[in-house]
């Protein structure tokens, strides 16, 4: 089977695309247009029904949640992921899921304060310093990317796995989003995550994600903002 990717460019959809690529599995993608709000149409809802990108069309019907997607391809590929009986099956999972639950879901934060606090700007503005300000005794967003370096550094991967997937888009969007407010961040603490993100933008998964997204030729090194040819990443 040929998969479905729904997908919007600099999206997590990038992540599973990564994925894909590096496994070698046949796909095609669908852009979910988010200057329309196509992903609150009744069309995507069909496939999705929080709203969210991406979604990938499986021969076990339509997959959402960005863990659970790369999990789901993992798995049934046997490749990309400590296999059920492996030892390193347990730090693989907490380390995905700790990405997903929390890392991911702060940064959605920091992207959008107005769904989590309301229009209050002031109530925003502290709601991004917070999630972005260092501290060793709270999980903000240094903390948790520390927390990431050190598992990658701890694995026994010797080739990518779908976390690295995960990381790469991560870091890229510290650099990024929110627009004048990333001066929080250095990829340079993290240097497990630094040698991630140089090592996979030579690999062709990435050259066929910057052409395709529009990613520009560092894209998690020294990304940019990206110019797709379709659709629009906000």
């Amino acid at each position: 089977m040929t998969y479905v990717l729904h997908y919007a460019p600099d999206n997590a959809s990038m992540i599973i695309r990564l994925a894909l690529e590096e496994l070698g599995a046949p796909y095609k993608t669908v852009l979910v247009d988010r200057a329309t709000r196509a992903q609150d149409g009744a069309a995507y809802r069909r496939v999705n029904p929080a709203g969210l990108i991406p979604v990938l069309e499986t021969p076990d019907g339509p997959i959402f949640e960005t863990a659970a997607i790369l999990l789901w391809l993992a798995d049934r590929h046997s490749a990309m992921a400590p296999t059920a009986d492996s030892p390193d099956r347990a730090p693989f999972l907490r380390t995905l899921f700790f990405v997903s639950n929390t890392l991911h879901a702060q940064m959605r934060m920091t992207f959008y304060p107005w769904k989590y606090v309301g229009n209050d700007t002031t109530a925003q503005a502290t709601l991004r310093r917070t999630l972005q300000a260092r501290s060793e005794n709270d999980m903000t967003l240094p903390a948790g990317l520390t927390l990431l370096d050190a598992a990658l550094a701890a694995s026994n991967a010797d080739a990518p796995s779908v976390l690295h997937c995960y990381a790469v888009a991560l870091v890229r969007w510290c650099a990024l989003y929110p627009a004048g407010h990333t001066d929080w961040f250095d990829l340079h603490d993290y240097p497990t995550l630094l040698g991630v993100a140089q090592q996979f933008e030579t690999r062709p998964s990435a050259h066929v994600a910057q052409a395709a997204e529009g990613l520009g030729p560092t894209p998690f090194t020294a990304p940019r903002l990206p110019t797709p040819p379709e659709g629009t990443a906000l």
